[in-house]
């Protein structure tokens, strides 16, 4: 039987708009009626960035401070399933993305929905997705699956690749010494398997099971490190964004922030990690297990 889907979301780079199109194919094949909505902002985000540009966003995206939207229009009132793809800038949901969840005509047709989520990130998603699980519950909508991509690479050098194509806009290999930046092109064309779990389930109607299901097939994936950092640097990040929203002239705690951030990534975080390693991590692992189901879920 066909299905009513809509999916909506926000693409900057455009590799969002790839995952969600190879996502949803099992789900069109199929013959479900689906509506994409692709939302931009009433004032663009550069794509490429430049390195002010993309601080200046801190303050307003951590803070959950929508942006205003380009009209948009939804052809139904209401739907069998509706499907959000985000992105996290700064451990929070984009600006865009936060921006389309507060949208009134958004927000009346989450009200009683099943809704799956789906994100293309560098790594860290977890701060992101845990916001976006409070502002659902808060709209009444049933969020019963969620799909991750990451950027397989080490943490440094995706960290090297992501700045390379967000500054200069080119998705090719720096300095032909380092792998192409985002998501791999097998892991987006290997997205059609959840996408098939995902219509199982609404022809169904039966949602229970879906999210272990897509775990098992490594939909996603929690890693302890990146797990521990954020949980330290989103309560940091809230206080420079509250910080620096009181400043009359943000541009040299933005300055600030960039150069605290490299220091923390790339000095403080490594001994943070060893020493959790030495004296916390190896007694904590039931702990450590349960944060990490937890996380895989959508509880």
């Amino acid at each position: 039987m066909s299905k009513k889907i809509l999916v909506i979301y926000y693409t900057q780079s455009g590799q969002l708009a790839d995952i969600i199109e190879n996502f949803i194919s099992p789900l069109e094949n199929a013959g479900n009626t689906i509506e994409r909505v692709s939302v931009q902002p009433t004032h663009p985000y550069p794509f490429p960035w430049t390195g002010e540009s993309f601080f200046a966003q801190m303050p307003d995206c951590v803070l959950h401070v929508p942006t205003q939207l380009q009209p948009f229009t939804l052809k139904e009132t209401a739907y069998d399933l509706v499907i959000l793809g985000y992105q996290a800038w700064f451990l929070s949901p984009s600006i865009p993305v936060n921006s389309i969840l507060h949208h009134p005509s958004v927000k009346s047709v989450l009200k009683n929905s099943p809704v799956v989520t789906i994100t293309g990130a560098r790594n860290m998603w977890i701060s992101a997705m845990e916001d976006i699980k409070t502002i659902l519950k808060s709209t009444g909508a049933r969020l019963v699956g969620n799909v991750v991509l990451v950027d397989r690479h080490a943490n440094f050098v995706s960290f090297v690749t992501i700045l390379y194509w967000m500054f200069t806009g080119k998705k090719d290999r720096y300095l032909n010494i380092f792998p192409k930046p985002g998501v791999s092109a097998e892991d987006i064309a290997h997205t059609k398997v959840y996408g098939a779990i995902l219509e199982k389930h609404l022809q169904n109607g039966d949602w229970d099971g879906l999210q272990q299901e897509l775990v098992q097939q490594k939909a996603v994936s929690v890693k302890y490190n990146l797990m521990f950092i954020e949980s330290k640097a989103k309560r940091i990040f809230g206080l420079w964004a509250g910080f620096i929203v009181k400043r009359k002239k943000r541009s040299a705690w933005l300055v600030a922030f960039k150069y605290y951030l490299l220091i923390a990534l790339f000095l403080a975080a490594p001994i943070i990690l060893t020493v959790d390693a030495i004296f916390f991590k190896p007694f904590l692992s039931g702990r450590i297990k349960k944060q990490k189901q937890y996380f895989s879920d959508v509880k």
